[in-house]
């Protein structure tokens, strides 16, 4: 008769070590495949199953691991709280596209009321709320790219650490915290362009401006004229090769120091106008103010400085 022997087998514990109990040795080599540790120094198996840390599918071309890694989205410093949160949508159907019952859909409008209360609990989280909604709105209007609004999101951040914010406007500040990272970065968006698109004026969106400056000690770059030639170019249908040819005058007037505390957006208008003449093509100074978005004086005086320094034989 035989005797059936039955061996339960008891679950593997998982023990992490950081050296061999063998030989000592802290040199050990985890074998992905077979699960196993082992001394690399005497050989020993310390571990027979380890944990694998990796996701439960496989991926064999760098596209298809993108489009099956599931992930949150980065921390942010254009939302107020950093994109940590969650948040509840208002479609009104679940994963499968199907209409979810009344009862779910009105427990999900209470959860998302009281979802945007907790979010925004204390004063400050209002402020930045605010604020981070404004420079968001200014950013999709003048298309400033993301990295530019992040450098914003930050100015703002410290000028509301430091108190600069109260007895304020919210929106100028943050109109001048754009305008601050746009400086920073080289991005040719004027005051007047961002005044414009914000609710308060270009006044009050340049004190707030000198104040950021004054109490954070930003350095800003000295700006530069041909940022702006191929965005009056644009704006003025002006072909490439007369940009090439503004862009060598530009050159020209730094090394002579001409460009120094000039308007940079005046002194590219009239560098464009110059080289327009000189290929033959016949532009007003008119359409080159108005493209640049400053007056016809600016545009003649900054030419007559550019003729005079540079010594270029073009008629008045």
């Amino acid at each position: 008769m035989e005797i059936e022997e039955r061996i339960e087998e008891k679950p593997a514990q998982i023990i992490m070590v950081d050296k061999c109990p063998e030989c000592g040795s802290t040199n050990l080599v985890s074998d992905p495949d077979t699960g196993e540790v082992v001394c690399s120094n005497c050989g020993l198996v310390i571990q027979e199953t380890t944990i694998d840390k990796g996701p439960e599918w496989r991926a064999f071309t760098q596209e298809e691991k993108e489009s099956r890694s599931r992930v949150g989205i980065p921390t942010s410093f254009s939302v107020h709280d950093k994109g940590l949160s969650t948040a509840i949508d208002r479609i009104d159907r679940d994963a499968l596209g199907r209409k979810i019952p009344l009862n779910t859909k009105l427990q999900m409008w209470r959860l998302r009321k009281w979802q945007i209360r907790s979010r925004v609990h204390s004063s400050i989280d209002r402020n930045l709320a605010q604020a981070m909604t404004e420079i968001d709105r200014l950013s999709d209007k003048l298309a400033i790219p993301s990295a530019v609004k992040e450098k914003a999101a930050v100015i703002y951040r410290k000028a509301l650490d430091q108190g600069l914010v109260r007895g304020r406007s919210i929106a100028a500040i943050a109109a001048a915290s754009l305008y601050a990272a746009c400086r920073l970065t080289g991005t040719p968006r004027n005051l007047r362009e961002i005044s414009e698109a914000s609710l308060v004026g270009r006044k009050d969106v340049a004190r707030c401006y000198r104040l950021l400056l004054r109490e954070l000690d930003l350095a800003m770059p000295i700006a530069d004229p041909s940022v702006y030639l191929s965005k009056i170019a644009e704006r003025a249908g002006i072909s490439g090769h007369i940009q090439a040819t503004a862009l060598k005058i530009l050159n020209e007037a730094r090394k002579k120091r001409i460009s120094a505390g000039k308007d940079p957006m005046g002194l590219a208008a009239a560098a464009l106008y110059i080289a327009a003449y000189m290929a033959g093509e016949k532009r007003t100074q008119k359409e080159i103010a108005d493209a640049a978005g400053v007056t016809e004086v600016t545009v003649r005086n900054r030419y007559k400085t550019l003729k005079r320094q540079l010594h270029l034989e073009i008629p008045d």
